[in-house]
């Protein structure tokens, strides 16, 4: 399979109703992710490099390939290409508020009642690293000096490598870090000779980051969760879903802990498992 070495690089490609109709079957089945019609545009410009560079000609082509030969690393790069990953420091930051005020006081306290400190928390679509990094912040802030003695790292997942490798380091733009309070901003990152922030050692040395697909069928974790952070992922799922992962999450969720999701998403009136605290935030009572 060959292409035209003459294309202008910022030629559009087309591509067919069709084409489109399996690209959108295989990208929902493999990740969830539910493209509308008004994504098709979106879909061509972020795949035609693919189909470019790798010789595959047509949207066809490249859509049999990775049915027939199963490629994890063109399925990565796929996944890579499509998903969206817009975040920032401090975003949606009552959530963070609530958080450290209220949420993560409450179930430390009940923990101490039982002797326990084992403290566990879920950071699901994490993408680059700032949301896991604010609140191993704020965890830090709460506990001071007893932080040692506590087992209270954080989780982080998302369906993307190319995120992951970039939340690792931890560092990040001046303009990224602009966001951050200034306090944390001074004690939590350092400024390296290149002029971008890097997270602290300590800091980065307590999130476990994983590349994990929520459309599993089997999440395999030990031990449900105390609080689960999984902010503005949900809105590219369908109902159905949709349902399942809130179905996962709540099973995985320790009684009384807390689930945070993206204020522009919602779990719907019809659910009966968590229970509404206020917008984009609920509470399996028990």
């Amino acid at each position: 399979m060959t292409i035209e070495n003459n294309m202008p690089k910022n030629y559009l490609m087309e591509i067919t109703g069709d084409e489109f109709d399996l690209f959108r079957s295989y990208i929902h089945q493999k990740f969830g992710i539910n493209l509308t019609d008004k994504k098709r545009s979106l879909l061509v410009s972020r795949l035609q490099k693919i189909i470019r560079e790798s010789g595959f000609g047509s949207f066809q082509n490249y859509y049999e390939y990775l049915v027939k030969n199963n490629d994890h690393g063109q399925i990565q790069e796929l996944i890579n290409r499509i998903s969206t990953n817009h975040t920032f420091f401090n975003r949606e930051k009552d959530h963070f508020e609530f958080f450290s005020q209220v949420a993560l006081p409450e179930v430390v306290n009940a923990l101490k009642k039982k002797g326990k400190k084992d403290l566990r928390i879920w950071c699901a679509g994490c993408s680059t690293g700032e949301e896991a990094y604010m609140l191993l912040m704020l965890m830090d802030e709460f506990f001071g000096s007893d932080y040692p003695n506590w087992n209270a790292g954080i989780l982080a997942t998302d369906i993307s490598q190319r995120v992951l490798d970039i939340a690792l380091p931890g560092i990040y733009s001046e303009e990224k870090i602009q966001s951050l309070p200034t306090r944390l901003r001074n004690k939590y990152t350092s400024k390296l000779s290149d002029g971008n922030y890097q997270m602290i050692d300590r800091l980065r040395k307590e999130v476990t980051f994983r590349k994990f697909n929520l459309m599993n069928s089997v999440y395999p974790f030990k031990n449900p969760f105390h609080i689960i952070f999984c902010r503005n992922v949900m809105i590219y799922f369908d109902e159905i879903d949709r349902k399942k992962v809130v179905n996962h999450f709540y099973h995985l969720t320790e009684p009384n802990g807390y689930l945070f999701i993206g204020h522009s998403e919602t779990l719907g009136r019809k659910q009966q498992a968590y229970t509404y605290i206020q917008p984009a935030l609920y509470k399996k009572v028990i």
